[in-house]
């Protein structure tokens, strides 16, 4: 049995989870908010995503197909509907992490940095700079907005 020798794993290269996989087979995980205040979410995993095709509205509609016919997503199927011609409830993306970035001590949202709500639906998740492993928060941007304005959470 030959011996170990440690510089041996230094010519092994082990990526990072970002970059395991190309950005044309991609994995997101999306936090649908149901409410700020009660930390209400539950996150949707979608495998092979191509971020250099999909743009911001593709995903908004992927995420609330999934929510229609995943199941597990009973009492979030109202929030992904649209009522008479309204938009509907989840309405607003916006990125929570990269892989390996740092998270807030907000465990439903993180709210500074408003400049990451996914505002333009026309843009590439690419051109946005999504890698495999980004999170993004779903949810509705009036109560995002309240929230934010008084971010009290509850418990009864």
């Amino acid at each position: 049995m030959a011996a170990i020798n440690p510089s041996d794993s230094q010519n092994t290269h082990e990526l990072l989870s970002n970059l395991a996989l190309p950005k044309t087979d991609a994995t997101i995980t999306i936090r649908i908010i149901k409410s700020f205040e009660f930390r209400t979410e539950k996150n949707l995993v979608l495998h092979h995503i191509n971020f250099e095709t999909t743009t911001v509205d593709d995903l908004k509609k992927l995420a609330r197909e999934a929510i229609q016919t995943q199941q597990g997503w009973k009492i979030y199927r109202n929030l992904a509907q649209a009522k008479d011609n309204e938009t509907p409830f989840l309405d607003t993306l916006k990125l929570y992490t990269k892989a390996h970035g740092t998270k807030t001590s907000n465990l439903i949202i993180n709210l500074d940095h408003d400049d990451w709500i996914l505002d333009d639906g026309s843009k590439t998740l690419t051109e946005l700079g999504f890698e495999n492993e980004t999170e993004i928060s779903f949810f509705n941007r009036k109560l995002y907005e309240e929230f934010k304005s008084n971010p009290e959470t509850r418990w009864d």
